[in-house]
Order: C-alpha cells, then sequence, then structure tokens
C-alpha cells in the first residue's frame, strides 16, 4: 500500500538558541493513504471556500476573525478517522547533547529527531512518499541522508521519496502545521485563555478526551511522542 506522510515542525531553533523562550521542539507529520490525496485536499479546499480564508492557512495565523474556520478543520480531521492520523515527536531542548550525540550540529541533531518521528510508524511491505516543509540547510544532502537511512532501517518497505515542497504550495502541510502548533503551544505554556489558539486546543483535546501530552505507542489517530533521552528501559 502507498501512503503519504506530510510535515512540518515548531521551534527548530530552540536546539542552538542562547536565549530560548520556549522547552520543547516539535516535529508533526500527517499520515495518509495515497489514493486518498486528492479527496482530502478538496474537502480541505471546500472549508476554505466556506470560511472564506484565502491564501495559506497555519498556526500564526489562527485568530478570532479565522476561529470558525480552524474548528471546523480540527473537527473534520478527527471525523476521518483512522485514515488521516497525525503523529509528532516533542524534544525537550534541555536534556539534548548536541556536542555529546550530535558533533556540536543543531542541523544534525534535528534530523536525527525527524528520523525518530517518521521510523516509528512505518511498517513492512508499504511504500511512503515523505513530503517535508521547506526548509534551508547547511548541508545540501540532509534529506537524501533521511531517506537513505530510513530505507535501511526499514528493508521490507520503501521510501520512494523525501522531498521539500513549500507549505503555501501544499494544504496537508498546512493542516501538519496547524496540529503541530497546537501541540507546541499546549506544551510550551504558550497559550492565553479565551484566545482562538486556545479553542483550537481545546477542540483537540475534546477530540482526544484528555489534555494534549505524550500518547502510548499504539495511539493511532493523534499520537504525541515525547521522547525520552536519558536512556534506561
Amino acid at each position: 500500500m502507498k501512503f503519504d506522510v506530510y510535515c512540518d515542525e515548531s521551534r527548530p531553533d530552540l536546539l542552538s538558541s542562547k536565549k530560548p523562550q520556549s522547552e520543547f521542539m516539535v516535529i508533526g507529520s500527517l499520515w495518509l493513504r495515497t489514493e486518498s490525496r486528492d479527496q482530502y485536499k478538496q474537502a480541505i479546499h471546500k472549508l476554505r471556500d466556506k470560511h472564506k480564508v484565502g491564501g495559506e492557512f497555519k498556526w500564526k495565523k489562527v485568530s478570532h476573525s479565522r476561529q470558525g474556520f480552524y474548528i471546523d478543520l480540527i473537527e473534520w480531521f478527527f471525523n476521518q478517522g483512522g485514515q488521516l492520523r497525525f503523529r509528532c515527536i516533542a524534544v525537550e531542548r534541555k536534556k539534548v547533547k548536541l556536542r555529546k550525540f550530535h558533533d556540536s550540529d543543531q542541523e544534525l541533531g534535528f534530523y536525527k529527531f525527524y528520523y525518530q518521528m517518521l521510523h516509528h510508524w512505518i511498517f513492512d511491505w508499504n511504500e511512503y512518499q515523505i513530503f517535508c516543509d521547506y526548509k534551508l540547510n547547511r548541508r545540501a544532502d540532509r534529506l537524501p541522508v533521511l531517506q537513505r537511512c530510513l530505507n535501511n532501517s526499514n528493508l521490507s518497505s520503501t521510501i520512494l521519496n523525501v522531498q521539500a515542497v513549500r507549505s503555501k504550495e501544499s494544504v496537508l502541510v498546512q493542516l501538519a502545521d496547524v496540529l503541530t502548533g497546537a501541540v507546541s503551544a499546549q506544551l510550551n505554556k504558550a497559550l492565553n485563555e479565551g484566545t482562538a489558539k486556545s479553542a483550537v486546543v481545546s477542540q483537540i483535546e475534546r477530540n482526544i478526551g484528555k489534555r494534549i501530552g505524550h500518547s502510548v505507542k499504539n495511539e493511532e489517530k493523534f499520537n504525541v511522542f515525547m521522547i525520552d533521552l536519558r536512556g534506561g528501559w
């Protein structure tokens, strides 16, 4: 079976910031069958038309004037059941040891966590296309290396490509941005009561039946993987 994965991130600069304002970096991903791609894109465009939302939508643009659209978008996402899934990895900044494990390279560390986010949801006998929100990297081979590492560690599946796309060109990357941003805002305690962003997070939490936080591994619909960097068993 063929799957598409659409990815985005929140606060990736935390690993290198000298004056960090948050505690968690979050990398998120939206998973769907390739055959459903056009159907989902059309559904999202209908929601945009209904609410007269033009241009790119994203977490940073959540506002009272567009709150109805984002609430409907969240409800639509959950109404798709297990056919449309979200997974993210949350990395606690103060526990990351760049010098010891990542050659003091923030970019290398970032893509190692990207790998962890993707690897654990890749299953045997499937084919995957992975679309990452465009990001300017110091090294041009970051995505090809990520693809090679994923293929090497998942020998019974195939990673067809890992490619960058600009979020303004993909409503599915934009949806991944909204869900990732919501998780990041809650984990980083960046929400103010009574705001549109707080309402969107509350809508997610009503659907998952709990406060946004670490999920058990077999949670398929909305999975938050708060990686433990201390080791142990």
